[in-house]
C-alpha cells in the first residue's frame, strides 16, 4: 500500500469512528431523556434525578482538583505572564472558529459567521496562527457558539442534570453537542499526526486555560455556597441559558406591566 493510500485509510476509518461515536452519543441522549423522565431519585425542582451518582462523580472531581489540576492551574498562570496566556488562549479559540462558523449558519446568524469567517482569516495570517488578535482591534468581536447551543435554538431541552468526572457538568443536550462539535473539528479528520497532536495540545491548553480563569470565581462560590454542588449547578445553567440567548437580556420572566396600566385612569 502506497502512502497515500494509506493516509487515505486512516481518514476513512476516522470517519468511520466518528460516525459510531455520533451514533452512540445520540443513542445515549435518548436513553438519558428516558431514564430521566422515569426517575424519581434526586431533586425533581432542579431537574436533577441523579444527584447522588453526580454528587459521587463531583466529589471525585474536587479530590482531583485540589491535589493535581488547580496546582497546576495556579503554577501555570505564576509560569507563564498574562500575555504568554491570552496569547495561547487566542490560538486556541482560532483554532475552534470552523466549529463556531458552523453553528453560526445552522443557527442562521449570517452577520455573526461572516464575523467568525472574516476573523478566522485575518488572525489566521496577521495574528500569526491565531496567537494574537487583530482583528478585535478591527472591532471584530469574538464570540462561542456550539452545538449544544444550536440544538437549544431548535428548541431541544436540556434533560436531566448529568455531572461527569473530568469533563463537569454535561446534560444530555450538551453531551450531543459536544460529541458534535469535536466531530466538526478539521483537525479530526487530517491524516497528518501533526494535527493530531496539535487537537491534543489545544484540548489541554482549552481545559488548563479555563480552569486558570476560573481560580477565583471557584473559591468565590465554594466559601459562599451552602451547598457547593448545587451553587456550581445553579452557576452552569445560567451560563449556558446566557450562551444560548448570546447574551441578551431574558424578558420573559418580567412581569406584564401592560394590563396594569390599562387599569389606570390617567
Amino acid at each position: 500500500m502506497t502512502l497515500p493510500e494509506t493516509g487515505q485509510a486512516m481518514i476513512i476509518q476516522r470517519k468511520k469512528t466518528a460516525f459510531k461515536r455520533l451514533g452512540a452519543g445520540l443513542c445515549l441522549l435518548g436513553a438519558l431523556f428516558v431514564a430521566g423522565c422515569s426517575t424519581t431519585n434526586g431533586n425533581p425542582a432542579a431537574n436533577d434525578p441523579w444527584q447522588s451518582t453526580n454528587r459521587k462523580f463531583f466529589k471525585v472531581d474536587r479530590t482531583l482538583d485540589k491535589a493535581i489540576i488547580k496546582p497546576i492551574a495556579k503554577g501555570y498562570r505564576n509560569v507563564v505572564p498574562e500575555r504568554g496566556r491570552k496569547s495561547i488562549r487566542h490560538f486556541v479559540d482560532n483554532l475552534h472558529a470552523p466549529v463556531v462558523f458552523a453553528n453560526d449558519v445552522l443557527q442562521f446568524e449570517p452577520k455573526r459567521a461572516g464575523i467568525t469567517l472574516t476573523r478566522f482569516a485575518i488572525n489566521s495570517t496577521i495574528g500569526l496562527a491565531g496567537f494574537f488578535d487583530p482583528a478585535k482591534k478591527m472591532g471584530l468581536e469574538p464570540h462561542e457558539e456550539d452545538f449544544g447551543q444550536t440544538l437549544a435554538f431548535y428548541g431541544i431541552p436540556e434533560g436531566p442534570y448529568v455531572y461527569l468526572p473530568i469533563l463537569g457538568p454535561l446534560p444530555p443536550r450538551d453531551m450531543v453537542g459536544y460529541v458534535v462539535d469535536v466531530l466538526t473539528n478539521p483537525l479530526v479528520w487530517m491524516g497528518d499526526p501533526a494535527a493530531g497532536y496539535v487537537n491534543k495540545g489545544r484540548v489541554v491548553a482549552d481545559g488548563l486555560g479555563d480552569r486558570e480563569r476560573a481560580i477565583e470565581v471557584l473559591e468565590n462560590l465554594e466559601e459562599t455556597s451552602l451547598d457547593f454542588y448545587a451553587g456550581l449547578r445553579n452557576l452552569y445553567r445560567q451560563n449556558r441559558e446566557n450562551e444560548i440567548r448570546n447574551g441578551e437580556p431574558q424578558f420573559d420572566d418580567l412581569p406584564d406591566f401592560e394590563d396594569d396600566f390599562e387599569d389606570e385612569d390617567f
